[in-house]
């Protein structure tokens, strides 16, 4: 039964056209410049809403409130796992 499937296979991807990936000249340089800036924004954000979080902890602590600060470090840390996983996942997927 595999053999009859591999078979298959060659026969009817024999005429499949294989191209080769190119981009724009000119543009991939301006993509670059767009992506390395998001990125760079992304990780000021995370960086900055860690600060954020980490003020609004110590400030409820002097006060004797309870908050939960940790579930909101939680979402930032996460978005900065996702944020600065972003470019090697999309370079192993792609590539």
């Amino acid at each position: 039964m595999s053999s009859l499937l591999f078979e298959a296979h060659n026969i009817l991807a024999a005429g499949v056209p294989q191209p080769k990936s190119q981009s724009v000249p000119g543009l991939s340089d301006k993509v670059d410049k767009v992506l390395g800036a998001v990125s760079w924004a992304g990780t000021a954000a995370g960086v900055l809403g860690v600060l954020i979080t980490g003020a609004m902890m110590a400030v409820s602590l002097k006060r004797g409130e309870s908050s939960e600060h940790m579930s909101r470090l939680g979402m930032v840390l996460g978005g900065c796992v996702l944020i600065s996983s972003a470019g090697p996942l999309m370079t192993f997927v792609f590539q």
